[in-house]
């Protein structure tokens, strides 16, 4: 009994920090939120003027979403809006699923692109394509799985202009209806986070301006300023490739909470899930597979590996109280009943703080409990990266692959 109750003392280390580490997480959380802008605060600073807003939609191979997505652009409440959806090599339905709507609407209009140079990337192309049909004099950008609240454009404009920005990029509100997206979802969402926290993302001061290319309105002098998208014509991220050029050349940008405003489905399975995933986090690690690998262990050993040593400790000390043994003395039980406590106490502390991130986050707060299991997926998503990389595994998206070169710097 005595090895026992000393194992359960060796993995209590465990337990102590989980004590230290949640809450200090969760008052970091808190004031991540607190700091964070919300679009909706873009409703109390109505514009001089309304100038046209041209949305351009670049979309490939997107029948299941298309329609749904025009719909809810169309019903903005914003007087001047023009709608451009570029179907960019589709081989679906997308075109037919467009076509009620655009008979319907005169504001959306349907640009076919039929091929892409073999330098650009393809989503990039198909912005371009949209971008020089437009002819708004702000430009905004948004993926064709979004949905529009009829206020978000309002909102939108209302805070660039109020915040005198080039470019205002929203951090969407994600689906919740298949099971990754419910449990696993959130943690992706959390290692965004902890890859562009709020506080440094700003683009003019912040070390890691961010972008999302969801939702991506520019004043159109600036989009033309920067280049447009030829001047990120490779990235398979272009919001982030935007983001870091912007910040390069001092223009103003900043991001937004979209807190319920701009919803999206990104994914309908989990493999395209896992591969989508993978990509964007190839890309927000900046092609390196050593971040890659250090960010996936850092969240399983926070997610998993602490919560596994503490629950085995739990169980071991459980035993000695439980089960007491005559020749252990005192003092030795008295350790064993401590690391219980500390245990429980680390359990709760956990859960607590992980189901209030999750509830800011207006993800499922019963989804917290499977923390664990999501952060081991997530990892395990960051190591495929990596080892994708290294081994120079090519990257399918919008229809065509692409071999990266890992960046080791």
């Amino acid at each position: 009994m005595h090895t026992v109750i000393v194992l359960a003392l060796v993995l209590s280390a465990a337990s102590v920090a989980e004590c230290v580490a949640w809450p200090l997480f969760g008052v970091r959380a808190w004031k991540e939120w607190r700091r964070s802008p919300v679009v909706r605060d873009g409703l109390r600073t109505p514009p001089d003027s309304f100038p046209r807003v041209s949305v351009v939609v670049p979309a490939h191979d997107e029948e299941r979403v298309a329609a749904d997505c025009a719909r809810s652009i169309l019903a903005s409440d914003w007087p001047d809006l023009e709608v451009v959806f570029v179907l960019d090599r589709c081989t679906d339905g997308t075109e037919a699923a467009l076509a009620p709507v655009a008979a319907a609407d005169p504001r959306l209009r349907i640009e076919v692109n039929r091929d892409c140079p073999s330098d650009w990337a393809g989503k990039c192309n198909a912005a371009r394509v949209g971008a020089a049909r437009a002819t708004g004099e702000l430009v905004l950008f948004a993926d064709a799985d979004t949905r529009f609240a009829p206020q978000l454009v309002r909102a939108s404009v209302g805070m660039m202009r109020a915040r005198r920005l080039d470019m205002l990029s929203l951090w969407s509100s994600p689906r919740q209806e298949r099971w990754f997206e419910r449990v696993v979802q959130p943690v992706t969402a959390i290692v965004m986070l902890k890859l562009f926290p709020m506080r440094r993302i700003d683009g003019t001061l912040g070390r890691r301006p961010f972008a999302n290319g969801q939702f991506m309105l520019f004043e159109r002098r600036a989009y033309e300023d920067f280049g447009g998208h030829a001047a990120v014509k490779d990235d398979l991220l272009e919001d982030l490739a935007f983001a870091r050029g912007m910040r390069r050349m001092k223009m103003r940008q900043d991001s937004a909470i979209a807190d319920g405003m701009l919803t999206v489905a990104m994914y309908d399975a989990w493999p395209a899930f896992r591969e989508g995933w993978k990509r964007i986090f190839i890309e927000s690690c900046t092609r390196n597979p050593r971040r890659l690998a250090e960010q996936a262990w850092q969240i399983a050993a926070i997610g998993a590996a602490l919560p596994a040593a503490r629950t085995a400790s739990l169980a071991l000390a459980l035993a000695a109280v439980l089960a007491p043994d005559s020749s252990v003395d005192d003092g030795a039980m008295l350790l064993a009943k401590l690391a219980v406590l500390v245990a429980a106490a680390a359990a709760v502390l956990r859960l607590c703080v992980v189901a209030a991130a999750y509830r800011l986050g207006r993800f499922p707060v019963w989804a917290s409990v499977l923390f664990p299991v999501a952060t081991v997926a997530v990892a395990r998503i960051l190591l495929s990266g990596a080892r994708d990389l290294r081994n120079r595994v090519p990257i399918r998206w919008g229809g065509r692959s692409y071999v990266l070169e890992p960046n080791e710097a």
